[in-house]
């Protein structure tokens, strides 16, 4: 196991703590995006509008020096219009491949549930092989990739719902609330500063090298057998609950123990303790669950499963 690098973690940790300054009241937002920073995962962010999503992935692009590309979902893209096509060239009679937007490391996949389902796969394919096909020909995404896919939990006429096949693609899901009343204030003095262009760069700005040598340590990073055998009690105990249809899958492990000692890591902590998986468990499991048709029937909640498993499942 390597020693943790102190340094690359305090530059981590000051570009969480840069996003909490210009994300206010949204830290369990900015804490997952680094998560999913540090694993090489997606997040789906699910919201009502105006909650800084769009935000929250601009300024995290902007801290790592990254090209970011807001992509809106609409029920008329298509997948060559995220993926890129070919272009005829009359000068030379050749086909020419222009890249789409998918092509930068930073992608807000915006109401990813507006999109059709070619749109939705051809999003898919990228997250999962970091890749697009065009045609016979398959190109390579950038090397530090990351996609926030957001949906809207308002307005639901006219959208495409992913199917849980495709959901059980995305690292997390995490579900994003309203400010309280302090954290509202706060988001008017910004507002204000920024109308006034007073624009604030970040403290501290990483480069990609640096990504992928936290990536490196918390892959590294210890987790001792009896934690990791609480960890696939509480994926395998999700196979026995009359609740669900369907538990969670082996995915549902992997991703467990990639947050899971991302975020110890990034607390400064060089092994995972149990505390570290129950933190994470309901982003990671929220969306790799499918409750019962009799579930659904009586006003079934996901959370308030995945607390009742927590507290289930004997702690070591």
């Amino acid at each position: 196991m390597n020693a943790p690098n102190v340094d690359t973690q305090q530059r981590i940790h000051a570009v969480l703590e840069w996003l909490n300054q210009r994300i206010v009241g949204q830290e369990r937002l900015t804490e997952r995006l680094l998560l999913a920073l540090l694993t090489g995962g997606h997040l789906l962010v699910e919201g009502a509008p105006g909650l800084a999503k769009t935000r929250s992935i601009r300024e995290l692009a902007r801290a790592i020096a990254a090209d970011f590309q807001r992509i809106q979902f609409t029920p008329d893209l298509l997948p060559s219009d995220v993926t890129g096509s070919e272009i005829y060239r009359p000068e030379t009679g050749e086909f020419e491949f222009q890249a789409g937007p998918l092509f930068n490391s930073v992608i807000l996949a915006d109401e990813v549930n507006r999109a059709p389902a070619k749109v939705q796969s051809a999003l898919l394919e990228a997250m999962a092989e970091q890749q697009v096909s065009v045609g016979k020909v398959t190109y390579r995404l950038p090397e530090l990739f990351l996609v926030m896919a957001t949906q809207n939990p308002i307005e639901q006429e006219g959208t495409y719902p992913l199917p849980e096949a495709q959901l059980d693609r995305f690292l997390l899901h995490v579900v994003v609330d309203y400010p309280d009343a302090q954290s509202e204030r706060e988001i008017l003095a910004i507002a204000r500063s920024e109308f006034q262009h007073e624009d604030v760069a970040p403290t501290v700005e990483l480069d990609p090298a640096d990504v992928f040598e936290a990536r490196r340590a918390v892959a590294d990073l210890y987790m001792a057998p009896a934690v990791e055998e609480y960890l696939v009690q509480l994926v395998v105990a999700t196979r026995q609950l009359d609740e669900l249809a369907f538990g969670a899958s082996p995915r549902a492990s992997i991703a467990l123990d990639q947050c899971a000692k991302a975020h110890a890591w990034l607390n400064g902590v060089d092994y995972v303790s149990p505390a570290d998986i129950q933190n994470v468990a309901h982003d990671v499991l929220r969306h790799r669950l499918i409750p019962s048709f009799e579930a659904n029937v009586v006003g079934f909640s996901m959370d308030r499963l995945i607390d009742d498993l927590l507290e289930a499942v004997p702690v070591p």
